[in-house]
């Protein structure tokens, strides 16, 4: 089943009413059952932000955004807690070729210094030899 239609069903789901549209009660039930917590201010924020057609509801189109928004911001934050852990071998906010040598022999692969200075080259926008963490997300993604 492709990711649409595992979108649609879980939609279908929570449109308790079935009118094809998801209102802030049906939203607040959604995020109830998957074990969050979201107040009416809240989930009127979110119906405004993401309401594309400015009816007050979601439509699927909505609910997609909604879900590929939080499954980004997932994302991001396995990022930041990967960088971390680069960057905190030598006490930087950067990985350096040092760090990125260290994680790797940790992972089991073995290269030299030079060999991640050139790999850390490949994504260093700024050319100062280190990776930030948006260098370090562009890697990743």
């Amino acid at each position: 089943m492709n990711k649409l239609k595992q979108y649609e069903r879980v939609f279908n789901h929570f449109d308790s009413n079935g009118d094809g549209r998801i209102s802030s009660c049906e939203l607040q039930r959604c995020v109830g059952a998957i074990g969050g917590e979201l107040s009416k201010a809240e989930a009127e924020a979110v119906m405004e932000y993401l309401d594309s057609d400015g009816d007050g509801l979601l439509g699927l189109d909505d609910f997609v955004k909604l879900v590929e928004e939080g499954e980004e911001e997932d994302k991001v934050k396995d990022l930041r807690e990967a960088f971390k852990m680069y960057h905190e071998m030598d006490g930087s906010d950067y990985i350096t070729p040092k760090s990125l040598k260290k994680m790797l022999s940790r992972l089991g692969e073995s290269k030299s210094v030079d060999e991640c200075k050139i790999m850390i080259s490949r994504f260093d926008l700024d050319g100062d030899g280190v990776l930030n963490f948006d260098e370090f997300k562009v890697m990743m993604l």
